[in-house]
């Protein structure tokens, strides 16, 4: 009996769902699915962007927990969620996170290897739809979807060779399960660059995917670039071979659009923030349309601070020891700490002090953070909590529905990528990256190596780009310093294991060294 990869990948068709409210497209008989252009297009490319954002566990590149945003942001120095008392064991899997001893039966590789297989899956499937109505598409529209969905494909490819390193390369949805094995991660790497190269003519050049309109939150020029210069920045790390000038030259193809910084940081992340010059690629967020949740910025927030906003808080996330020196906290704070922190006492929608359960003045501890807080005086309020997205005093579903966009490509990141292929190249850097610095209000620096990394973390902090970029510089190793500390001398962390559950699926799928 001939087993198809469509079986390969069922258990992430039966675990997750969709993003938006819709009809799957499982449930329409073909007649009605394909009987237009416009609903070919919907039923084909439209349903894709569902799955960026999330409302479920694993779900979405951001916003919905337990997926690919807590692998970047909690597999490094950035973030932590300790123990506090008895909340937050969870099993040890945020104990797991922070001390880089994760296994292959961690929830949060297996959520995120699923989740990503699954949007490939139906990358795949809506490719072979629309060869078979080609003609009911036209041409020129068929050209431009198929562009789109390859380039959705591999920017999803490109999320897993981050994460797992070697993985299978599927393209079609009629695989057999003894053909999948996995692929070098530089062969991966080879195919998202030519597919991103192969269809970006054909992707809309001019019109900012951020933006209201028919292309609010799709594939468009700008996006295949932006991804592309991702790619040629991790190069090294991805197949052995630099790449500094080739991201360079994608970097500067940003310039078509006329994408520049916002006079204000923190603007990029206002209620409504869908009118920024600064933002490339978002989750479109609407309450009162899309079922896309941010839950990020509720798993940190103490109870009372969420409470006094009408929210449900979960008192979790919180900023490492380490991300607080690289601010300069205490004594020389960068001036982006105040838009990405809630660091001291706090207040709510009318400027009212928010008390604790004791009834005293709630105050968040940002120095008092440590992996296990069962038993201090600052198990509840200890560690600087998330910020950096303003209040949606409007937000419903626990303040888990909001207005604001959420980011995932910036062109302070582009100015950053830019300076930093410089300086390795020998070059001058300073003017990309002064001028994200002068922005932000902080005095100038040296652009040097060392401070690119920082400044990286200073200006993208709680964007998921933490952990490829400590690979990238060789600093990626726990901060966890205690007798059962994982050798990490070998570099096995730096990409995660192949869930246990999708190897119980197939024999062929080899593991990762380490684990």
């Amino acid at each position: 009996m001939r087993n198809t990869i469509i079986l390969f990948f069922c258990i992430a068709l039966a675990l997750t769902s969709c993003s938006l409210d819709e009809t799957p497209l499982s449930e329409l008989p073909e007649s009605a699915a394909y009987t237009s252009k416009q609903n070919l297009y919907l039923n084909t490319v439209a349903t894709l962007y569902n799955y960026i954002g999330g409302y479920e566990e694993g779900q979405g590149l951001q916003g919905a927990i337990r997926g690919v945003y807590d692998l970047q942001t909690f597999g490094s120095d950035e973030a932590m969620i300790p123990l506090r008392g008895g909340d937050w064991y969870d099993g040890g899997l945020w104990e797991a996170m922070y001390k880089h001893s994760w296994t292959a039966g961690h929830d949060l590789m297996k959520n995120s290897w699923l989740y990503l297989y699954k949007v490939i899956t139906l990358c795949n499937i809506s490719l072979e739809t629309l060869d078979t109505y080609k003609d009911l598409a036209g041409i020129n529209s068929y050209n431009q979807w198929t562009a789109e969905v390859r380039a959705l494909r591999a920017m999803y490819y490109w999320y897993l060779i981050d994460l797992f390193g070697d993985v299978p390369l599927v393209t079609n949805s009629s695989v057999s399960m003894n053909e999948v094995k996995r692929e070098k991660r530089a062969e991966v790497f080879k195919f998202c660059e030519e597919e991103l190269i192969s269809v970006i003519n054909f992707l809309e050049p001019e019109i900012k995917s951020n933006h209201e309109g028919d292309y609010y939150g799709r594939i468009t020029q700008p996006v295949a670039y932006f991804i592309l210069a991702k790619l040629m920045l991790q190069s090294e790390v991805y197949t052995g071979v630099p790449r500094w000038e080739d991201c360079i030259s994608y970097c500067d193809e940003l310039k078509i659009v006329d994408y520049s910084l916002e006079p204000i940081y923190s603007s990029n992340f206002f209620v409504y923030n869908q009118n920024s010059k600064e933002n490339i690629f978002t989750i479109p967020m609407d309450k009162n349309l899309f079922s896309n949740q941010q839950q990020n910025i509720i798993r940190s927030l103490h109870y009372r601070h969420a409470a006094a906003y009408g929210y449900g808080g979960e008192n979790g996330t919180c900023a490492t020891l380490k991300a607080l020196q690289v601010f300069g906290y205490p004594d020389d704070i960068d001036p982006r700490f105040i838009d990405c922190y809630h660091y001291s006492y706090v207040y709510g929608p009318d400027g009212e002090p928010i008390t604790d359960r004791t009834g005293k003045p709630l105050k968040y501890e940002p120095d008092k953070v440590q992996l296990d807080l069962s038993g201090s005086p600052y198990v509840e309020t200890a560690g600087a909590r998330m910020y950096k997205y303003q209040f949606d005093k409007n937000a419903i579903k626990d303040g888990k529905l909001v207005d604001n966009d959420i980011v995932l490509f910036r062109y302070a990141d582009v100015l950053l990528m830019r300076a930093e292929c410089k300086v390795h190249l020998g070059k001058d850097g300073s003017a990309d990256f002064n001028a994200v610095r002068a922005r932000a209000g902080a005095k100038k620096r040296a652009c040097t190596l060392d401070n690119i990394l920082d400044e990286r973390l200073l200006e993208l902090c709680w964007e998921g780009w933490r952990r490829p970029d400590l690979i990238r510089f060789n600093r990626y190793k726990s901060l966890y310093e205690g007798l059962d500390a994982v050798d990490e001398s070998d570099g096995h962390t730096t990409v995660f294991p192949i869930p246990a559950d999708v190897r119980a699926l197939n024999q062929n799928l080899t593991q990762n060294p380490g684990y």
